[in-house]
């Protein structure tokens, strides 16, 4: 038994829902009055004495009004300046208020603590996330273009893709980097000195994750992966181009054959 709003039409159907409730409340109270009202009538022409209801009466029930000419019988012994106390009992609503909040919090001890039928917020958050996981896997089942990632992404050399990657690059890179990949806030991308490796796979990691203890925020959730690829590819196409104003470099210097290095076997010991 889980009950949660999670999209704005569950929200709008329990708004309409709480509505509809209000007004059967008041429609309710408006059929008992027109009965006991009619009630009243039958009775008076029996002769039978009675007080015909109204919600003025209701209303002052409710509140716990007591009329003034009744005022005498509250009376207590307490006097002081000639002000007087009076024995009035905490307002019916009031009570009911207090009656409905013990009511509240026993049904909810025993949903949630006892026969826990509803999960506790730690318990929805790490079911949101499984689902989360769940769906994210099956989205990469049926898109083969979610499933890029920093192990598997491959330099694009198309000139649309490039293109695209500028156009990417020009919306969210370039205020760090500047416009032509001469560095700014964040370093030169156009020589051959990296912070965190200079070829596509660790520029797409960059790009994904950030580097956030230095301002680099991640793209994971506002570029689609073919978007941080293309980006990527672009990036790499900005070395060697010596814009003017470049920043110097950092880090260490990288070349293409690091990347399809095979590292050196061991020697054998004798």
């Amino acid at each position: 038994m889980n009950f949660s709003i999670q999209t704005g039409e569950q929200l709008f159907q329990f708004i309409l829902l709480v509505v509809l409730i209000i007004f059967a409340i008041i429609l309710l109270g408006l059929v008992i009055n027109v009965f006991l009202t009619a009630q009243a009538i039958l009775y008076k022409k029996a002769g039978i004495e009675t007080k015909a209801f109204s919600l003025d009466s209701f209303w002052k029930k409710i509140k716990g009004e007591v009329p003034m000419e009744m005022e005498s019988e509250l009376l207590m012994d307490h006097d002081y300046d000639g002000i007087h106390e009076l024995d009035n009992h905490l307002p019916p609503w009031w009570l009911g208020m207090f009656y409905a909040g013990i009511v509240f919090a026993v049904v909810y001890m025993f949903n949630y603590h006892v026969w826990k039928w509803s999960p506790l917020q730690t318990e929805e958050y790490e079911i949101a996330m499984n689902e989360a996981a769940e769906e994210k896997a099956l989205a990469q089942q049926n898109s083969p273009e979610t499933t890029i990632d920093e192990s598997a992404v491959e330099l694009i050399t198309d000139e649309t893709q490039i293109t695209r990657g500028k156009t990417i690059y020009d919306g969210n890179c370039a205020v760090c980097h500047g416009n032509l990949g001469e560095g700014g806030v964040g370093p030169n991308l156009t020589d051959e000195f990296w912070l965190h490796g200079g070829d596509v796979s660790s520029i797409y990691q960059t790009v994904k994750y950030g580097i956030p203890e230095k301002g680099m925020i991640s793209w994971e959730a506002t570029l689609k992966p073919v978007d941080m690829q293309q980006v990527s590819s672009y990036i790499i196409t900005l070395q060697g181009t010596n814009p003017p104003n470049g920043k110097a470099a950092q880090g260490d210097k990288y070349t293409p054959e690091e990347a399809t290095a095979e590292p050196a076997e061991a020697e054998e010991v004798l």
